[in-house]
């Protein structure tokens, strides 16, 4: 019945830094009716987990996390080194890949994956 995810929507409190920040810092590329379509990569996967209200994995207070999948996440943490974005999270390998966490500009934890 799922053919896939439809988009995320979120509010935020100042939409003009929140689309600033998440254009220069994860290069996405905001249009002017405040969002993107990022298109499916032949080798990406989109994943749906729940988490009980007391996993530690991400704050508790955060209901939501966002993970985007790079290419390269060596290549992202040196542009996140050169825009002056710190890591929220030192990079952790695992089973399923690689990971790091940035904060958004409203304290957001943001995790990046590179499978």
């Amino acid at each position: 019945m799922i053919k896939g995810f439809g988009g995320i929507f979120w509010r935020t409190k100042n939409l003009e830094a929140i689309k600033k920040w998440y254009s220069e810092v994860l290069k996405l590329e905001i249009d002017n009716w405040n969002g993107t379509i990022i298109k499916p990569h032949s080798e990406n996967e989109t994943i749906f987990s729940f988490f009980t209200e007391d996993d530690p994995y991400f704050p508790t207070e955060q209901q939501v996390m966002l993970n985007f999948e790079v290419y390269n996440l060596n290549e992202t943490i040196q542009h996140l080194e050169q825009i002056g974005v710190p890591l929220e999270k030192e990079k952790e390998v695992s089973e399923f890949g690689q990971f790091i966490w940035i904060k958004d500009p409203e304290g957001r934890l943001v995790e990046l994956w590179e499978k």
